[in-house]
């Protein structure tokens, strides 16, 4: 699943290196507008996240979109092989929008100003009213509760620069779910188009994972 905003594009240098056969997934508020009484919290948009998952799989999320696959993996673990997290949001204790924004303006710095050229039409077409209400309905979505939950292996990746998805805040989940952090070289909160040929292989190692079912 894309980001916050985002739509498939966003995932164009990590799945030109996959094997594994993919689908990207775009939801409301994450790649698609939404209508003004749609149920943007990761809750609901878990349940319309597994209507459109046909098999098992590995479930791969890109910031806030991890809080909507971790939520998925608990509500429909017969459809979870596995989780990637790919700079995972969801700390209820960063709370404040100012916050997040200093943060979030801090981690663009380090990444490709081409990105910006990259992003704004999956922006315009996903439309800032329903980013808005999806970023607000995810900020009050403590990701660390539902994690301890999660039965699957986990793997959470972060770019060494990013300051929304913390050090401290990924090692964190991974401890609460038993999975593997891992932190980028480089890259700050888009691996996903910055280091795409470590990503995939990542996301490959979660696909070769035995299955237990």
């Amino acid at each position: 699943m894309p980001g916050l905003g985002l739509g498939p594009e966003s995932y164009a240098r990590t799945v030109e290196h996959l094997a594994t056969p993919y689908h990207v997934v775009t939801l409301p508020g994450y790649g698609e507008p939404a209508g003004s009484r749609e149920d943007l919290h990761p809750q609901a948009l878990a349940v319309a996240l597994a209507g459109k998952v046909r098999d098992r799989s590995v479930l791969v999320g890109h910031s806030a979109s991890c809080q909507i696959v971790v939520e998925a993996a608990v509500r429909y673990p017969e459809l979870t092989h596995a989780l990637v997290l790919v700079a995972p949001t969801g700390d209820a204790r960063m709370s404040s929008w100012v916050d997040r924004a200093v943060r979030w303006l801090g981690s663009a710095v380090p990444d490709s100003p081409k990105l910006i050229r990259t992003v704004t039409p999956q922006y315009v077409r996903t439309t800032l009213p329903a980013m808005a209400r999806a970023g607000e309905a995810a900020r009050h979505h403590d990701l660390a509760e539902v994690i301890s939950r999660v039965k699957v292996p986990v793997l959470l990746v972060r770019g060494r620069h990013d300051l929304l998805s913390t050090a401290e805040w990924v090692e964190r989940l991974a401890e609460l779910s038993h999975g593997e952090a891992r932190t980028l070289d480089t890259g700050a909160h888009m691996p996903i188009a910055t280091n795409g040929p470590e990503l995939a292989a990542l996301i490959e190692r979660a696909a070769a994972l035995p299955s237990d079912s």
